[in-house]
């Protein structure tokens, strides 16, 4: 099988979605299945990534807008003659890819993965979002399969006329996140007392995370000994920084085994986002062992189980997320419960089984093309 995926993100930008096409593509690798990945960014030298020159987008500055380049693209396209094309996101490679594969008539498959129209009363532009749901219908109109991440969102895209839907979940490495990093000795780096909670935030520091319910959350608390560390970076971080307190850790980006580390050390994950698609660091919390807090909204809702491996709180409200917050910092033996449960929740979603039920979909619409045309051309 030979598939092509076009993507306007990639490493090393750090986002959910360069993430996860990340994963597929080692996945690709282990499986021996040729692919070619065509986006603005990519690892210097990556065998297998055809990079193009891009502009960064002003609302999401991690997302690249690519230059046109389409018969370069194309002329690349016929060499590697896919048989299956993968669209992951829908500015402008994704329209590339879209019009090549339209005109080679290829198996084609999308995956949705931000709430862009959702985003877009973060900044001020609600006003475009009914123009932002036309055209996501457009493109995704085009598609045999539409992969979302969550049931929420598959829900959300259906309401809006996006046809074809299937989930792809989200997973964490088999051999990655677990309580077993926990380390004293990383808290005592970052300076955090033996008495203090840690809690826990990972991800975009960007008006649509809702970073202000987190904030806002914070006063109510009171008197009782907290760090709260914000892992991420993003255009709010200057604000951030402007609060000059000591009990909040801004660290900027982390990855690898030291974010798998900090996690393992941290008390519980706080989360106020209501627009994730899936939310996979609340995935990753959970295998490092750690109950989380969510809105019930969204995403969040794929995994966080109230009272099972965390506690839900009132979207956009920052006393109730302060509540249940409370409720964690004041009962060590229900944390802890929590915490088990988490883990064991965590440790059972794998990207080895999100990809097993992806590809066994590409292959049957790549069987099913080729059948068809094997039925034309004896027509």
């Amino acid at each position: 099988m030979r598939i092509a995926v076009f993507s306007d993100t990639y490493l090393p930008q750090v986002n959910g979605v360069s993430k996860t096409l990340n994963r597929m593509k080692e996945h690709m690798n282990r499986e021996g299945i040729e692919s070619v990945f065509i986006t603005p960014a990519s690892p210097a030298g990556e065998e297998g990534i055809m990079a193009l020159p891009g502009l960064r987008f002003f609302l999401y500055p991690e997302l690249s807008l690519a230059l046109p380049r389409y018969f370069y693209v194309r002329r690349v396209m016929d060499e590697f003659k896919p048989q299956l094309v993968h669209l992951a996101t829908e500015f402008s490679v994704g329209l590339m890819g879209l019009k090549y594969a339209l005109g080679k008539d290829c198996s084609l498959t999308a995956s949705y993965h931000t709430n862009f129209p959702e985003y877009l009363d973060y900044y001020h532009l609600s006003a475009l979002e009914g123009i932002a749901w036309k055209y996501l219908g457009w493109f995704h109109s085009h598609m045999q399969t539409n992969f979302c991440p969550s049931q929420a969102t598959a829900r959300l895209l259906s309401q809006h006329g996006i046809p074809n839907l299937n989930i792809m979940g989200r997973g964490i490495d088999e051999e990655g996140f677990s309580p077993l990093l926990r380390s004293q000795e990383l808290r005592r780096a970052w300076h955090i007392p033996d008495d203090c909670v840690l809690l826990l935030y990972v991800g975009r520091l960007a008006a649509e995370k809702e970073l202000e319910v987190l904030m806002e959350a914070m006063p109510y608390l009171g008197e009782r000994p907290y760090r709260l560390m914000m892992v991420g970076d993003g255009p709010m971080r200057q604000e951030l920084e402007q609060y000059h307190d000591e009990r909040i850790i801004l660290t900027g980006y982390r990855s690898g085994e030291e974010l798998q580390r900090i996690y393992a050390s941290a008390d519980i994950f706080v989360f106020p986002s209501s627009t994730e698609t899936y939310g996979n660091v609340i995935l990753e919390a959970m295998a490092s062992g750690i109950p989380v807090t969510g809105p019930r909204a969204g995403g969040v809702q794929e995994n966080l189980i109230e009272e099972y491996n965390g506690l839900y709180f009132k979207p956009h409200d920052a006393q109730d997320m302060a509540a249940s917050i409370k409720k964690l910092m004041d009962n060590p033996d229900l944390r802890r419960q929590l915490g088990q449960n988490a883990y064991r929740h965590g440790q059972s979603h794998t990207w080895k089984e999100v990809f097993r039920q992806v590809f066994n979909c590409y292959r049957q619409l790549v069987e099913e093309s080729s059948f068809d045309k094997q039925g034309l051309a004896s027509a």
